[in-house]
């Protein structure tokens, strides 16, 4: 039996944690190890997690986000496959059962996603076209958009070894930016099952602070073109997608007199281009 750890990110959420925590141990999987790690929650998380008895790995550091929150994880996991939950999210409880037993059954696969039931402030939401899940090869699909939720994968420890786990300089997409590494070197398995449930509308989700993300999704594609890591087809598709969002960003910037930030821009831009761009 594989054992499957469960690294649970929590930050002032204690109304909402023994949810997704009662979704793991409700999981009909018996071999994962749950391992929360408190980001400095000052709401009584603590005390919640204590009541939980000495089954639990509790993990408390200083407030320093969720991508260092989720790596402390990861190096306190005793599996050598690695789940990941947000504290607003949970499992339904066949989600751990029906990934290990597709990984065995596709052992080309280290990675593998779900399909997700979205509810936004308590109401039940379709997912729209763009945000269909997919199987396989599809970092080109990934430069656009999130892809995967990280609620809803199981991954070998391996492939965290090879690329590397959360950039903590993120504050936000830090996960588009894991993604974009993952997936042009792996091929990533997908369970057409809604196994997750996704809850959002949370006045601190992270996702609802949209100032700010599309610039860091473009440093995230600075990044991954910089490594020099990318075969030409997917270096050639990120270098279309990377102008694609510094033009929108970019109008944006000059609808708001943004002057500092367009030569900002501009200047990164010549760099990882190697051209020169007219202001």
């Amino acid at each position: 039996m594989h054992l499957v750890s469960v690294i649970i990110p929590t930050y002032n959420r204690a109304e909402l944690l023994p949810r997704a925590v009662e979704s793991v141990l409700a999981q009909q999987y018996p071999g994962c190890e749950l391992i929360i790690i408190d980001d400095g929650s000052t709401d009584g998380t603590g005390q919640y997690i204590a009541s939980l008895g000495d089954d639990i790995t509790y993990i408390r550091i200083p407030h320093s986000g969720v991508s260092r929150a989720r790596n402390r994880g990861i190096a306190a996991a005793s599996g050598d496959w690695i789940a990941f939950l947000d504290s607003d999210d949970y499992w339904l409880p066949k989600k751990l059962e029906r990934q290990v037993c597709y990984m065995e059954e596709h052992p080309e696969y280290r990675i593998c996603h779900t399909d997700e039931i979205w509810i936004r402030n308590g109401t039940r939401i379709n997912q729209g076209k763009k945000h269909r899940k997919r199987e396989g090869w599809f970092f080109l699909e990934s430069l656009n958009l999130c892809l995967i939720s990280p609620s809803s994968v199981v991954i070998h420890k391996s492939i965290l070894n090879d690329v590397g786990g959360f950039d903590e300089s993120f504050e936000w997409v830090e996960d588009y930016d894991l993604w974009l590494r993952i997936t042009s070197r792996h091929p990533v398995g997908y369970i057409d099952e809604k196994l997750v449930v996704k809850t959002g509308g949370h006045s601190d989700q992270l996702s609802s602070k949209t100032e700010g993300i599309e610039r860091q999704r473009i440093r995230a594609l600075e990044k991954i073109i910089a490594e020099g890591a990318l075969n030409r087809e997917f270096r050639k598709e990120a270098m279309r997608v990377y102008q694609e969002k510094c033009a929108i960003y970019l109008a944006g910037c000059r609808k708001r007199s943004k002057n500092d930030e367009i030569r900002r821009v501009q200047s990164r831009m010549e760099t990882v281009l190697g051209v020169t761009v007219q202001p």
